[in-house]
């Protein structure tokens, strides 16, 4: 058994913000149980106990929702308490979380910052745009409770990075919406699409990115990106660092890049194991985590023909100079075909913007070169 890499989810679906583009309410909201409720003891003992034992080498968990800190900060506790209980010697952990920030407080932070996890907060950049779709329960807007959360991280001396969900309307404001992120001192930015509900035409939601859109906002972004690293400021974007490793012979470490889907394991909160949070569905469960074990986990996905469907090329990536930076993308946004997954619904933005950007990203790859 190689690395692990468990995505948990011990509050399920629950949330305590009302986000307008949440596909994780819209996934739930497929399945015949909407919300599992929170992780019991039995469950994430179990988990851990089975993940350390198969594990060679190292075991990733990130932990994710719904909005995982609802689970409560006695149950991490308890989860890492028996993780360094039972992890044999030698065995590299690793903790994430991916988080709006919003009940964060001193307790926690002492405890994320401890245990050495990497905090991954949700923030759409600058308030007009944050607040426009990431709301509370009453409607209200959540960017200044998320910039609370950011400034106490840091004053605690926990690792972070913020994560923002790019949108049509995001698209249109890329400048500010860097712009305020560079000036609030957020040096990890990661930029993901939005997705569509999964049973709706694509594109026709009030928060749906149009590839035109996406292109427009990739190639403003690099602009941003390219001009202030040559002012001698670095801002990790991660899309763009992995380009660069690409460029330079290196695998990408984002998932979405890979041009397959890999070996992950989605651990509901009542140990349903799915292979990727993206397909958290009824008819991808694989098993549950308490009767089967890694063995049986993964011939139910090789039975499923997960990762197999993922392999799939379609004709056009056959013959585009393009394939190797973009390899057809997140297989959640490949389009549904009669013989499978076909291309990509960004393929016309992603060709678009590395014919625009190639010749500045070869330069970026020769200046870490030379470093």
């Amino acid at each position: 058994m190689p690395p692990l890499s468990i995505l948990v989810k011990p509050a399920s679906s629950a949330c305590n913000l009302r986000c307008g583009y949440c596909f994780y309410a819209d996934e739930a909201s497929l399945r015949t149980v909407p919300d599992y409720g929170l992780m019991a003891t039995e469950v994430s003992r179990a988990l851990i106990e089975k993940a350390v034992t198969a594990a060679e080498g190292s075991v990733s968990f990130l932990f994710q929702g719904g909005e995982p800190t609802l689970a409560g900060l006695d149950f991490y506790r308890d989860f890492a308490a028996h993780v360094e209980k039972t992890a044999p010697p030698g065995l590299t952990v690793q903790y994430s979380i991916q988080t709006n920030g919003t009940l964060l407080d001193e307790a926690w932070c002492g405890f994320l910052r401890e245990n050495r996890f990497l905090v991954g907060l949700s923030l759409d950049g600058s308030r007009e745009c944050h607040d426009r779709f990431r709301k509370d329960g009453a409607g209200k807007g959540t960017y200044h409770r998320v910039l609370r959360a950011a400034r106490l991280l840091e004053r605690t001396g926990v690792e972070y990075n913020v994560l923002t969900v790019v949108t049509g309307y995001l698209a249109k404001h890329t400048q500010s919406v860097f712009g305020a992120l560079c000036k609030g001192g957020f040096r990890f930015q990661q930029y993901i699409p939005c997705l569509d509900p999964l049973e709706a035409a694509r594109g026709g939601q009030d928060f749906s990115l149009s590839p035109r859109q996406y292109e427009a906002f990739l190639k403003t972004l690099f602009d941003l990106w390219y001009q202030e690293l040559k002012r001698g400021r670095y801002w990790s974007i991660r899309y763009f660092d992995n380009l660069v490793w690409m460029l330079g012979g290196q695998a990408p470490e984002q998932c979405s890049m890979r041009g397959c889907c890999g070996l992950q394991y989605l651990i509901e909160a009542d140990g349903g194991v799915y292979p990727c949070d993206f397909y958290g569905l009824d008819q991808y469960r694989l098993g549950n985590i308490l009767q089967n074990s890694w063995v049986e986990l993964d011939r139910a996905r090789d039975q499923l023909g997960f990762i197999q469907a993922s392999e799939r090329l379609p004709e056009e990536c056959g013959g585009c100079q393009w394939y190797p930076l973009c390899r057809n993308g997140c297989r959640r946004d490949r389009l549904i075909e009669a013989g499978g997954l076909g291309r990509n619904y960004y393929c016309e933005a992603y060709a678009g913007f590395f014919a625009y950007a190639l010749p500045r990203l070869l330069q970026v790859q020769n200046w870490l070169k030379t470093r």
